[in-house]
């Protein structure tokens, strides 16, 4: 068996497309575009080409994107207070503060403060409650939302399969078990305690990967024709002197196995950044009682 691999650049480019429909419809409705801003404190050299990238992607498709920099000195009080008006602008639909902050700047203290509303990274508490209470108007983590969507578009109904996610963070492993527990899965979280975690992923008919290690899954852990999701991002150095991009799963095994698998790069990556626009879509419907058009 060779897998089906899950292309992430092209299924990106999908809900892509269907994010500007939705944000040119939501511009004609209001007279005014959506508003995402990102807020970034400090100049980590990795953050910042992460920001520029978000505010490029969401102006491609409609979105009004701005960034907010501040010092490497603000305080936490300062940053807060940028959240704060942003929360209270009508003209901003969605705020993203880009993680990690300077030391004096408690992540905690920034995610307390932003409205669950406009949490386009549902990363704060309320989002996380809501998830887990199966609230319809949850913004969820855009890493595991966009996982499940690649999941489904193999198996678009999933009830009563045995799903395992190895990891168990509050950005990709916790939310994206919710999720699939919505799905009416049976859904086993792993971590790095877990005993003979190899019988578990044998089991597995989904597998997600988000724990990074470097191909810790092997292709013998693979149940047969199992959808595999590959979250990890592992550069590595090689003997030549250049680096190179290893998943959390051993690609080339275990696409001999899996009936469907993500590619590292190229899967779950340009995905996240795809869902992060369409939470921003989501929470400027939400937030002026429209209804969200049914394909996105």
């Amino acid at each position: 068996m060779t897998a089906q691999v899950i292309d992430g650049k092209a299924f990106a480019a999908s809900v892509r497309a269907r994010v500007a429909s939705a944000a040119a419809a939501f511009k004609q409705s209001q007279g005014a575009p959506i508003g995402l801003t990102v807020v970034l404190v400090g100049n980590d050299p990795a953050s910042e080409i992460y920001v520029r990238l978000k505010v490029e992607d969401a102006r491609e498709v409609g979105i009004n994107s701005r960034d907010v920099k501040l010092p490497a000195t603000a305080s936490e009080a300062e940053v807060l207070d940028v959240v704060r008006k942003l929360n209270a602008d009508p003209t901003v639909h969605g705020v993203l503060v880009q993680f990690p902050t300077p030391k004096q700047v408690r992540q905690e203290a920034v995610l307390d403060t932003l409205s669950p509303d406009k949490d386009v990274d549902g990363l704060t508490p309320l989002s996380a409650g809501r998830l887990a209470s199966g609230k319809s108007n949850a913004l969820v983590s855009c890493t595991p939302q966009g996982c499940l969507m690649m999941i489904k578009s193999i198996q678009p109904k999933l009830e009563g399969l045995n799903a395992l996610v190895i990891g168990r963070s509050q950005l990709v492993g916790k939310p994206m078990a919710q999720l699939l527990l919505q799905e009416n899965c049976t859904v086993t979280i792993a971590h790095s305690k877990t005993k003979d975690l190899g019988p578990l992923a044998r089991a597995a008919d989904v597998l997600v990967a988000a724990v990074g290690r470097a191909e810790m899954v092997k292709g013998d852990w693979i149940k047969p024709g199992a959808i595999v999701i590959d979250v990890g991002m592992n550069r590595i150095d090689l003997p030549t002197g250049k680096s190179k991009l290893f998943g959390d799963v051993a690609y080339s095994e275990a696409s001999e196995r899996a009936g469907a698998i993500t590619p590292v790069p190229g899967g779950v990556g340009p995905m996240t950044r795809a869902c992060l626009l369409r939470n921003t879509v989501l929470a400027a419907y939400a937030q002026r009682g429209m209804s969200v058009p049914t394909e996105l």
